[in-house]
């Protein structure tokens, strides 16, 4: 009878253990996968400004006063009767 109770208490002993180490083993998952969660998040934030400073430039990059800055900036186009100036390099 002893012995019936003894492995009994290791027998319970030892699921009792594995069921801890089965709690521990989960909550380190679950703190991995917050910060996994946590740094995708600020990455998408990243990305989701990103998109949207994209999309504003394209609405912009469709404008006729953008098309014509840049066609006064990059080729020195001028308008009909406008002079233009030209600066020396010192």
């Amino acid at each position: 009878m002893k012995r019936k109770s003894k492995i009994k208490k290791i027998s319970i002993a030892f699921v009792l253990i594995y069921v801890c180490y089965i709690l521990v083993n989960q909550q380190i998952t679950m703190r991995n996968k917050k910060v996994q969660l946590e740094t995708y998040k600020v990455e998408l934030d990243k990305v989701t400004k990103e998109h949207d400073k994209l999309i504003d430039e394209t609405k912009i990059s469709k404008t006729y006063r953008y098309v014509e800055k840049l066609a006064r900036e990059k080729l020195g186009f001028i308008k009909q009767g406008e002079n233009a100036v030209i600066q020396k390099k010192d």
